[in-house]
């Protein structure tokens, strides 16, 4: 079975690009030249620089000793907090920049719940001189105080969106609007697995830095290219689908997707989507989504502003319906404790996304002799007052 996209754009049954006409051309220029631009050897070339020396990549995969003694396996951290910008972000939004470029594009617009993704946005757009705009929830723009102030430093234009549950999926909308009104010199970075083909392959293509090189950095470390798992926290899922990539199919290397549970699964406040999601479409492909009974979009929650979406991407949404990933949803109360047990067991403050994939630690019994890769996706500063607030801190 394959778990990558067909050439229709699909995993499986999931994905596609269901699309307002408005929006063909964009979306089928893109789909004609992503493969050819990014298979160009002076493409490859300064990607692959600037990864190397604007980045700060290979990020370090950290043996974490005191977490492995207290949990009795091998835990290996995938250091995606130590690449510019903080987060595993930018890994993407350099390739999408280059891809705008080549395509002519004068205009950038992107997305962002967490804020880490406008930040990775508006970052790339003024090493290249583009101008920039970041739609954000207005909740977002609250909780997120810091990262909207790095926006607006490096020259972006933050617009609230003030529909709905003002939080990611109606900053989604809002821009998705934008690039209707704006189809001839705006490209539209979006920021996760999602979207319609062919985003959430070229996103995951540029993304799979990170399993490439925890292939060769265990293999430096261990003498094999294999973890026993991958683990990394999903809400639209780019680190995810990332970190799982080069291992899709090796099939004795177990995929571990975490999602946030909120307030409880069926708690009313939760965004863990492949317990709670049907089949539906959301922001142009069909995936697993939270919807009523008749077919509207339920409002997500979590804690953390990078995994409250209601859906999550189409790879993501195969991988669960295979069984060929095991998926966890993990509470606000357990991410929160997983990640000041990071602070105080390794001294690395994680985000609060990332500290939801740390929590399978208390979920998953692993054995002594495994050797478990985490994807340690973002670094906290921007979750301190979370912190602050939650801890009394």
């Amino acid at each position: 079975m394959s778990y990558n996209v067909n050439e229709k754009g699909y995993y499986g049954e999931f994905g596609g690009a269901y699309i307002p006409e408005m929006l063909y051309p964009n979306v089928e220029e893109l789909r004609q030249q992503y493969l050819k631009i990014t298979a160009e050897p002076d493409f490859i070339k300064e990607f692959e620089q600037l990864l190397k020396d604007y980045v700060g990549r290979p990020s370090p995969l950290y043996f974490a000793k005191r977490l492995s003694e207290k949990y009795g396996t091998k835990v290996y951290l995938k250091r995606e907090d130590l690449n510019h910008t903080g987060a595993h972000k930018i890994n993407n939004t350099i390739g999408q920049i280059l891809v705008a470029q080549k395509l002519g594009k004068k205009r950038i617009i992107a997305e962002t719940g967490a804020g880490q993704h406008g930040v990775a946005t508006a970052t790339v757009c003024a090493l290249m001189g583009l101008e920039c705009i970041v739609y954000m929830g207005e909740i977002d723009i609250q909780r997120q105080a810091p990262n909207v102030a790095r926006m607006k430093m490096l020259g972006a234009s933050v617009r609230p969106a003030l529909s709905g549950s003002r939080t990611l999926k109606d900053a989604t909308n809002e821009a998705i609007r934008d690039w209707i009104n704006n189809p001839v010199d705006t490209h539209y970075i979006i920021g996760s697995a999602i979207g319609p083909h062919p985003y959430p392959d070229m996103v995951t293509r540029f993304q799979s830095i990170i399993s490439e090189e925890i292939k060769w950095q265990l293999h430096e470390k261990e003498g094999r290219e294999n973890p026993d798992y991958v683990v990394a926290c999903i809400g639209g899922g780019s680190n995810a689908a990332g970190t799982f990539y080069h291992f899709l199919d090796q099939e004795q290397v177990g995929i571990i997707a975490v999602e946030a549970a909120g307030k409880g699964v069926n708690s009313g406040h939760s965004a863990a989507t492949s317990k709670l999601g049907k089949v539906g479409i959301i922001h142009g492909c069909k995936t697993l989504l939270m919807q009523t009974l008749d077919g509207q979009i339920t409002e997500p929650y979590s804690i953390s502003a990078g995994l409250d979406y209601p859906g999550v991407g189409p790879m993501h949404s195969h991988l669960a319906q295979t069984g060929r990933a095991e998926f966890y949803s993990v509470t606000d109360d357990d991410a929160m404790e997983s990640g000041l047990e990071l602070c105080q067991l390794e001294g690395i403050i994680p985000a609060i996304e990332s500290s939801h994939a740390l929590a399978v630690l208390k979920e998953k019994k692993f054995k002594p002799t495994d050797i478990v890769v985490i994807s340690l996706s973002g670094r906290g500063d921007k979750d301190l007052n979370t912190y602050i607030d939650y801890f009394k801190l």
